[in-house]
């Protein structure tokens, strides 16, 4: 008997959006269920009339076995609830989590499906989550660098990015409090803070960096401190950075769309409760 298609719900059709749909369709174990956007304009040309899903209220028609969102932090706020009802749930913008009350309703939602963190640009995830459950992860600070036109931004930081002519911290500080700040740009810090749950959005140290001069790239930085040896005062650190190909506007960098896909592929199997994939 042939394997049945695992279908899959998009949830966002703008630059990652298409991409995982165009990877959805080529894919033989993969099915699209759904395509829903905030506008139309777009999905009548690329998506078949039937996949089109006009309603968001009216997902469970369509039965998917995965929601994606890569849309914007609100459909989380929105739907995050009643998707885990009916499905396994992907959150694009993990940033929504940062509001403690949705992260915990969430969490007790997700007793018949998963809710699955795709990982982005967090580069070491697991081994990070390891130490934060064997209770040796002392400190995590995630630093990401962007030209000034990657980043979509609210606020204070908002109007601090538009006239800066050098480069410029714009934020360091607890991950909780950059996030309704920059919700679409520091997702990355966001599976930080899920990942370390014994540190979370308040332990977990954001910096938020723009740079004029950045014109190819997207750069995160993780440093990770562990224990110190009492005998002989050294302590254990790991520090990468990564480089992600951006052009200049990109929010999302190129290396990230494939990571995108890749988490979507193993967001299944892992049972209730939250997951890093």
């Amino acid at each position: 008997m042939p394997k049945s298609k695992r279908r899959i719900g998009c949830v966002g059709y703008g630059h990652l959006g298409q991409y995982l749909i165009k990877r959805v369709l080529e894919h033989p174990d993969l099915e699209l269920a759904f395509v829903w956007n905030r506008t139309s304009e777009g999905l009548h040309a690329n998506v078949a009339p039937e996949l089109i899903l006009k309603d968001l209220h009216k997902f469970p028609e369509m039965k998917a076995d995965l929601i994606v969102e890569v849309a914007h932090p609100c459909i989380t706020q929105q739907f995050g609830s009643v998707f885990l009802q009916h499905a396994d749930y992907m959150i694009g913008s993990p940033t929504a989590l940062s509001d403690q009350q949705l992260e915990d309703t969430l969490r007790k939602t997700a007793v018949q499906h998963g809710l699955y963190v795709p990982s982005g640009a967090f580069w070491g995830g697991e081994d990070i989550c390891k130490m934060a459950h064997r209770g040796t992860l002392k400190g995590l600070k995630v630093t990401m660098t962007k030209h000034p036109s990657c980043f979509k931004l609210q606020g204070n930081l908002r109007d601090l990015n538009t006239s800066i002519k050098e480069k410029t911290v714009l934020y360091n500080g607890p991950v909780r409090g950059l996030c309704p700040l920059a919700p679409n740009n520091v997702n990355t810090m966001a599976a930080a803070a899920l990942a370390a749950p014994n540190l979370g959005f308040d332990g977990v140290q954001g910096v938020l960096v723009s740079d004029p001069s950045l014109t190819n790239w997207h750069l995160v930085e993780i440093e990770v401190t562990g224990l110190t040896n009492v005998e002989t005062g050294c302590t254990f650190t790991v520090h990468t950075m990564r480089r992600n190909p951006a052009d200049v506007g990109a929010v999302t960098g190129s290396a990230t769309y494939a990571s995108f896909f890749s988490s979507l592929l193993v967001a299944c199997g892992k049972g209730p409760g939250l997951h890093l994939c």
